[in-house]
């Protein structure tokens, strides 16, 4: 138990330095390409990895869900992620990914684990120009020129296992926030659905803002917005409202942006949110030593509104 919590302790502290660790997998050949590829995700979304166990498949069911696992007394649906992949396994499905999404649990089945590495977010560049399709958010840089292909889990979820996330007027704009007349929301988001959802909330919440798919790209943009207000002799609240984050992106992840901001005399008075799929209390835990005002874990819109409107009422009179 002692050696369980150290390695718990271990990734808590790189999670608060811009690091990570990411288990490399295999899922097969390529269809296209023909060449066996090498895919990850960060161990902090992992749980345990099982051999393959039984799978009951309900009626109904068709690919890439792949049917119902029973762990431990625990009934996980399984994807088949090869088959969402483009892939085919050379030597079968061997392996079960459990892990931990948004308060869900689900299995991912893999045919072989190579290994773990630790690396630092800027090692991890964006996808979206790069042409590697729909269910990769970023590739990861290893070493001798080695790539790996950090999958959007929150797009396939949603993809093959959709939930009901649809935001509607009545739920949401009904509620005032404290964010002053042409003050922007800063969001900074990797995967896409994730960037759709929060757009779609935000404008229902009729907070304007202006999205991101990096740590990085939002710092830079802030500061851009910070030096707008300096020369026009305005508060910087006057430009920044808001801004929300999720933890884990490319270049820089949200832990570090945080700490960027809330340690920085001007733009520590900016409300930060962090908006992520890492729950749980050791991930709420990160998010206090980190400064933020705000946690919410994906996709809970509702409370999403009420946490924002929360910080916004808290920012001090005089800030604005």
């Amino acid at each position: 138990m002692d050696n369980y919590q150290k390695d718990i302790d271990e990734r808590a502290n790189l999670a608060l330095s811009n690091k990570f660790e990411l288990l490399l997998f295999r899922l097969g050949t390529e269809h296209a390409g023909g060449d066996s590829g090498l895919f990850g995700i960060n161990v902090f979304k992992l749980r345990e990895i099982v051999p393959m166990p039984a799978i009951t498949r309900a009626a109904g069911m068709h690919s890439p869900l792949l049917g119902m696992a029973n762990i431990r007394g625990q009934l996980i649906p399984v994807i088949d992620l090869p088959a969402v992949a483009g892939c085919t396994p050379e030597t079968g499905l061997n392996l079960l990914l459990i892990t931990e999404y948004a308060r869900t649990t689900q299995a991912f089945a893999v045919e072989a684990v190579d290994d773990i590495v630790r690396l630092d977010w800027s090692q991890v560049h964006p996808a979206e120009s790069g042409g590697t399709g729909h269910n990769v958010t970023s590739i990861a840089c290893l070493e001798n020129n080695v790539m790996a292909m950090v999958l959007d889990v929150e797009q396939i979820l949603h993809d093959v296992i959709p939930a009901v996330h649809d935001i509607t007027p009545q739920d949401l704009s009904a509620t005032r926030y404290n964010i002053k007349p042409g003050a922007l929301a800063i969001v900074a988001e990797d995967s896409k659905v994730a960037r759709s959802m929060l757009e779609q909330g935000l404008a229902t919440m009729n907070i304007p803002a202006r999205l991101f798919t990096t740590g990085l790209e939002a710092w830079n943009h802030i500061n851009q917005l910070a030096s707008e207000a300096k020369e026009e002799g305005m508060p910087i609240l006057e430009k920044i409202g808001l801004v929300l984050t999720d933890i884990e992106m490319p270049e820089m992840d949200g832990f570090t942006l945080t700490r960027q901001l809330k340690s920085d005399p001007v733009l520590r008075q900016i409300p930060v949110v962090i908006h992520s799929s890492l729950s749980g209390s050791a991930n709420e835990d990160h998010v206090r030593k980190t400064g933020a005002d705000g946690y919410v874990a994906k996709f809970e819109i509702k409370q999403l509104s009420k946490v924002i409107h929360h910080v916004l009422e808290n920012v001090p009179a005089d800030a604005l």
